[in-house]
């Protein structure tokens, strides 16, 4: 099945008008195909084999992203719901701005297509260990099921606001943010 961008732009475009992110999660529509639509690792949007240049375009489709529970992530709308592909993560972490200091350190987060998050209870940051290379791969979590990859100088800019906390299975290196600590690694390790 194809799909028409500029269809697919007005869905987007109806569903913007209205206040705050669309509740994608509560929509159930029904399922209309996949669309050759590509999430770079980047972060750069590509469609048919082209990225896509205009940022109002990418942040209006970002709008109406989800990613279901088995991992797949769809462009939806009340109406509709088109699934694409995702290299790595929905989005990408480009700057962390910081406030406070210990305990109540908050990390802000801002993202490519323009969402600002806080780290804390509700919006958590992880790690991930590339099994083979052992390189690590850090994370937010947006909305819903959608987490955005922290770039290489926002991942820097953590490890040095990053403090040691002693807990039971030894030292730990990591930041705090909204009242939680969020573990980088064992103090001496390969992370930092």
């Amino acid at each position: 099945m194809t799909f028409s961008l500029s269809d697919l732009i007005k869905a987007a475009e109806r569903q913007a008008r209205g206040e705050g992110a669309p509740p994608v999660e509560t929509w159930n529509p029904e399922y209309c195909g996949k669309m050759d639509l590509i999430i770079k690792r980047d972060g750069t949007w590509m469609h048919e084999g082209s990225p896509i240049g205009r940022r109002k375009l990418v942040q209006l489709f970002a709008t109406i992203l989800r990613t279901d529970e088995d991992g797949t992530t769809y462009l939806v709308t009340p109406y509709e719901k088109i699934e694409i592909t995702v290299e790595d993560a929905a989005f990408t972490a480009i700057r962390v701005d910081a406030s406070g200091a210990g305990e109540a350190q908050d990390l802000l987060f801002t993202t490519n297509v323009g969402d600002t998050v806080k780290a804390g209870p509700q919006r958590p940051l992880r790690i991930a260990i590339d099994a083979k290379t052992g390189e690590p791969s850090p994370y937010i979590l947006v909305r819903g099921r959608l987490e955005a990859l922290l770039g290489r100088a926002v991942f820097y800019e953590l490890v040095e606001l990053a403090v040691e906390r002693q807990t039971d299975a030894g030292l730990q290196l990591g930041v705090w943010s909204g009242g939680v600590f969020f573990e980088m690694g064992e103090v001496g390790g390969h992370l930092v």
